[in-house]
């Protein structure tokens, strides 16, 4: 079967291309969908149906685009009620893709409309099945993104949907089908996925925790409940941006591809309150920016933290980018919804800096400078990494405020005495410096390399003990 899993690892996001006899399908494109299109052109093939698995909320998708540029049909699984036109499939209903056939599975429970597509091949043989949200690689989809959007499902409602799709819709299929899922590790849509991004339906049932056959279904919703996280807030954005509609990718990039000067730029900062939005790397801003920028770098996980630290997606922004990279960035922002870039600084940094203008600095020490400072001073350490990884291993002493929680601990921060910032290597430090020199601090630095650095020095280091003075 001429199924290809296409995958963006920065979203830790797989969109899927079926093709047979001319005809082709794709399952949970992304915004930009020129790729689809042009791998549909490589095979002659039409794109006859863009499959949805549920309405997502970790990225916008781009199947509204497909449709107008292919003709293609968008297809959502049963209950979904999207703001245009899209067929909305009955449990069991079978679509043809060439001689492939599609087979609709309902399996709410990460959400209500949540769809699993099984694949069966021009011989009548099950080959695989996309299962979005549904099933993960080592986990499920985590059931407490929709009550966000709809207000009388709760997660514990959802949980036990999802138990109810997995044993009685998925578990029964047959062991050897291909498990595709949407997301792999690194995604904030479940808990503890694995890094391999397919795997066999029975392998699954072996060493998939949730597929445990003996969970009652009580302590299915226990297990995993337990342990998560506030999911980022541009989630419940990007369902509604999924269910009502968004405006073409090609109409946002008309609209953001704005070169300015550094007066229009200035001007356009001063007058609109947008936010400056820097995507270099941690240490070319460390070594200059333009005041009250904001770093979160292309080269890390960009959208997903753009996601979580900026909290409305309808947000203006102002770019301050590598050349030749602020069509890269654009298309990044849209891919989790923020559609309201007006600009971009022209040349750059650069030509920031040739004007004569201001600019800031953080200060930034290696690993054996921060070394000597704590064996000497001990200054007050602060991690920014997430709970779990301060959890298995830190510096003695030190207080974690993970990043994505710093804006509502900002009194954690001294203003009276020096501090030093780290993370596991450098990028989400710098992400929390520029937001704290935007908000006034200055006393403090960053260690280049982070905590992976750290530990090749002799600092002492301990294991987890919960400080009482934390957070």
């Amino acid at each position: 079967m001429k199924i290809e899993q296409i995958y963006t690892g920065c979203l830790a996001h797989a969109a899927y291309y079926l093709e047979n006899n001319g005809e082709a399908a794709i399952f949970d494109p992304l915004r930009e969908v020129q790729p689809y299109i042009d791998r549909a052109k490589k095979d002659n093939a039409k794109i006859k149906y863009v499959f949805e698995t549920h309405f997502h909320a970790d990225f916008v998708s781009g199947h509204l685009d497909l449709k107008k540029k292919t003709g293609a049909q968008i297809v959502f699984g049963p209950t979904a009620k999207p703001g245009y036109d899209a067929l909305t499939a009955e449990d069991g209903q079978i679509f043809n893709v060439g001689n492939y056939k599609v087979k609709v599975i309902h399996t709410p429970g990460h959400t209500m409309e949540s769809t699993t597509y099984l694949l069966i091949d021009e011989n009548g043989k099950e080959h695989g099945i996309i299962t979005g949200d549904t099933l993960f690689i080592g986990d499920v989809g985590r059931p407490d993104l929709a009550q966000h959007v709809i207000a009388d499902l709760t997660e514990e409602k959802l949980a036990g949907h999802l138990y109810d799709s997995l044993r009685n819709k998925i578990m029964p299929l047959s062991d050897d089908l291909i498990v595709y899922p949407n997301h792999g590790a690194g995604s904030a849509c479940g808990k503890m996925m694995s890094k391999e991004t397919t795997d066999t339906l029975g392998h699954q049932k072996e060493t998939n925790y949730a597929l445990r056959p003996d969970m009652t279904k009580e302590e299915f919703i226990k297990e995993l409940l337990t342990g998560l996280t506030a999911p980022p807030s541009y989630f419940p954005q990007n369902v509604l941006m999924n269910i009502k509609g968004y405006d073409s990718l090609d109409t946002v990039m008309d609209r953001a591809k704005t070169p300015l000067s550094v007066e229009a730029f200035e001007a356009a900062a001063n007058e609109t309150g947008a936010l400056m939005l820097d995507t270099r790397d941690s240490k070319d801003f460390a070594q200059g920016f333009v005041p009250n920028s904001i770093n979160i770098g292309l080269d890390g996980s960009f959208a997903q933290w753009v996601g979580e630290m900026i909290p409305d997606v309808k947000q203006e922004i102002l770019l301050i980018t590598y050349p030749n990279k602020q069509e890269e960035a654009i298309t990044r922002l849209s891919r989790v919804g923020y559609d309201n870039t007006i600009g971009y600084l022209e040349g750059g940094f650069d030509s920031w800096k040739k004007s004569n203008k201001d600019f800031e600095t953080v200060g930034r020490i290696d690993a054996k400078e921060f070394e000597a400072a704590f064996n000497s001073e001990k200054p007050l350490v602060i991690d920014v990494r997430k709970k779990s990884e301060f959890d298995s291993e830190h510096v003695i002493g030190a207080l974690n405020v993970p990043l994505n929680e710093i804006n509502r601990h900002l009194a954690q921060f001294p203003k009276d005495k020096p501090f030093v910032l780290h993370c596991a290597g450098g990028y989400r430090s710098m992400v929390a410096a520029s937001i704290l020199k935007q908000r006034g601090w200055n006393d403090f630095v960053d260690v280049e390399g982070g905590f992976d650095e750290m530990k090749k020095t002799s600092i002492e280091k301990s294991e987890y003990v919960c400080p009482t003075t934390m957070l």
